[in-house]
């Protein structure tokens, strides 16, 4: 398992490299002069190549490429134009709340998807299986932004259960004071993720739920499934234990893809709930043409779901030790 896990390390590195210089690429591609976006309308043609000069945008492109990669591998993502403070301090403040958002979102979609994908194939041909196929099409069919808007309508509106906007107490320190004894702050903090965490949890749980019953009904109809039966093993125990882990290997794939489309989800539904994340940092970002910000946005992003598919790759090896022997 160790030299798995350094093999699948060590080709993390080249991803990564090209992952920069890919982002480097685009962000050189974008139209427009964030020097003459810096100084505004009324700048001069002096002013802006003065600002270029002391930004560095006057220099090749090979140079800019190669003094970025020096200074990630010394922490440095640049200066933001606008926000005047390092981008890693901008990421870093905003980094955390993206994160709470996005791994609630997975759990939920995690649990609920398995749970709906479990019993729609078990309960093939049932009103329960098209229930379940009913929630998971309506989920697919439903843009993220729009789902949002109907659970803000209806939780904050209509019944005054939850918070409309803001992300209130941060959950991973209210979380640790109340495993403490001291409660006080978790439950507001749940209140204030519950929505944005749910508007994309839920979405991400209707195409778990849908993978998982194509693959549960394709490994229950293998032989080694009806030789437990005949043995008189329980049905939970085949369903659970024998049916579900085979089938857990595709449905791992597909959760490692759907983080990263949890990442990109953020964007709209920070925008929409007002969450403090890296989904409106990158919003502000683009509109004022921050390069060195959208940058490190765009460069965080990727590789965070590089190394989430690192991480569903080890997975892969938890589930089925065959793999590390390939």
């Amino acid at each position: 398992m160790l030299i798995y896990t350094a093999r699948r390390l060590i080709l993390f590195l080249p991803i990564a490299i090209g992952i920069v210089a890919v982002t480097f690429a685009i962000m050189q591609l974008l139209p427009g002069d964030p020097a003459a976006v810096l100084l505004g309308e009324d700048a001069s043609e002096e002013g802006v190549r003065d600002i270029r000069q002391a930004l560095g945008l006057d220099q090749p492109w090979w140079i800019r490429l190669g003094t970025y990669y020096f200074d990630l591998l010394h922490g440095d993502m640049g200066v933001s134009y606008f926000q005047n403070q390092p981008v890693v301090d901008a990421i870093g403040q905003r980094l955390v709340p993206t994160l709470e958002v996005a791994i609630v979102a997975l759990l939920i979609s995690i649990v609920i998807g398995i749970v709906f994908g479990v019993v729609a194939a078990v309960r093939r041909g049932t009103p329960i299986d098209a229930f379940c196929m009913l929630f998971a099409q309506l989920g697919v069919s439903m843009p993220v932004f729009w789902f949002g808007i109907l659970l803000m309508y209806l939780f904050a509106i209509q019944l005054d259960m939850l918070p409309s906007i803001g992300r209130g107490p941060p959950l991973v320190p209210a979380l640790g004071r109340a495993l403490m004894g001291n409660p006080g702050d978790l439950g507001l903090a749940l209140m204030h993720i519950a929505m944005p965490a749910l508007t994309l949890g839920l979405t991400n749980a209707a195409v778990i739920s849908r993978l998982v019953r194509s693959s549960m009904l394709e490994t229950l109809g293998q032989d080694y499934i009806r030789t437990a039966r005949a043995k008189g093993l329980a049905p939970t125990r085949i369903v659970l234990v024998h049916s579900l882990r085979n089938a857990m290997l595709t449905v791992v794939s597909v959760m490692g893809l759907r983080f990263g489309a949890l990442l990109g989800g953020a964007v709209l539904t920070e925008s929409i709930f007002g969450w403090p994340g890296l989904g409106q940092l990158a919003v502000a970002a683009i509109s004022q043409r921050d390069i060195p910000l959208i940058q490190g946005v765009v460069l965080t992003f990727a590789l965070a779901f590089a190394l989430v598919n690192v991480l569903v790759d080890l997975l892969y090896a938890v589930i089925d030790p065959r793999i590390r022997y390939e």
